[in-house]
């Protein structure tokens, strides 16, 4: 399975949208986003091509997306993937979890971790539960990831679910 991501306005993403069943589009402060989740080939011009390595749940019925943006260095790929197809799935049981989709860069892209959820009350609850501690508890340790896997900052992008 593969994730298409293109960016523009809401208005000219919405355009796009009508000619993809379950497309998604998200609405954020700086840009907009769309989603496409399909076995087929990439319908955008943009080479935002992602291949889905590990997912739980569904993009429908999503009304808050978080997208962290991670990006990875070459040698590292194989453990930072070996360690998100072994997370504890935490999040999977948090009121208001829709689903979540890890995305390997098939091109420079960093990799994606996208998180789907009801609403952005239950993202926040989320952050602030003792399953997101427990999740994150070897961030930043000898546990965790070494920095030197990682070839920048990660960073993350919110948007609400445009209807």
């Amino acid at each position: 399975m593969n994730i298409y991501i293109t960016y523009g306005t809401l208005d000219f993403l919405a355009t796009y949208q009508e000619k993809y069943d379950g497309a998604l589009l998200l609405e954020g402060d700086a840009n907009s986003a769309l989603v496409i989740e399909t076995e087929g080939k990439n319908p955008f011009t943009e080479k935002h091509e992602y291949e889905v390595i590990n997912q739980r749940g569904s993009l429908s019925g999503a009304g808050f997306v978080v997208m962290n943006h991670i990006p990875v260095s070459e040698e590292g790929r194989s453990l930072f993937e070996e360690r998100f197809q072994n997370r504890a799935g935490l999040v999977e049981s948090e009121p208001g979890f829709n689903g979540i989709r890890i995305l390997r860069p098939l091109h420079q892209d960093p990799y994606i971790v996208m998180t789907l959820w009801h609403s952005h009350a239950d993202f926040t609850n989320w952050q602030q539960s003792k399953a997101y501690e427990e999740a994150h508890k070897n961030r930043g340790t000898s546990k965790g990831l070494p920095e030197t896997l990682f070839t920048g900052k990660s960073f993350v992008k919110e948007y609400m679910v445009a209807k």
